[in-house]
């Protein structure tokens, strides 16, 4: 008896994992770097997706390859629709070079069932293109810390967690 309980157990947990309870639609699509070597990484590129009526935001990281999947943003009250939807090229581990044609695409459907991709290629540049003026930030200073040599019997912090606070003492 306790056999056959087990064996329906497994049987129905084996027909559950076969259903795929999720109907959300997906969005795939790849970004390519312009000035970049074949086999450069291009993992951890943001692209964000945009409804039209939807405030949700969908965020995707790229692999290494440059592509992404993301579900499409929806709110419980109002399915997304495709056909309103952006995919834009938010920024990257590095900074990145885009134009903004090959900055942000739109969103269309593809051949298989709720599944959409984008519909121009997203790319981008690693350095500053020839001709533009690329506001380059002012350098910042170092931020290297003093470490010193504390004994560890101790029992203090490392150094830098103290050593560059100095204490303004009053005097009344």
């Amino acid at each position: 008896m306790a056999g056959f309980q087990v064996f329906t157990a497994l049987l129905f947990a084996l027909a559950l994992a076969r259903i795929d309870p999720s109907t959300c639609q997906v969005v795939n699509g790849k970004v390519s770097c312009v000035d970049c070597t074949q086999n450069h990484d291009l993992s951890d590129i943001k692209v964000l997706v945009k409804c039209e009526g939807v405030k949700k935001l969908a965020l995707a990281s790229t692999e290494d390859n440059g592509f992404f999947k993301v579900d499409l943003p929806s709110d419980k009250t109002k399915p997304s629709s495709a056909g309103n939807c952006l995919a834009k090229l938010v920024g990257g581990p590095v900074q990145l070079y885009a134009t903004r044609q090959n900055q942000v695409s739109q969103i269309i459907k593809s051949q298989e069932p709720n599944s959409y991709t984008i519909s121009t290629p997203l790319s981008f540049m690693k350095s500053c293109p020839q001709n533009t003026n690329c506001k380059a930030a002012k350098p910042v200073g170092s931020s290297k810390t003093v470490d010193l040599p504390l004994p560890p019997e101790w029992g203090l912090a490392p150094s830098s967690y103290y050593v560059p606070f100095i204490p303004i003492i009053g005097i009344p």
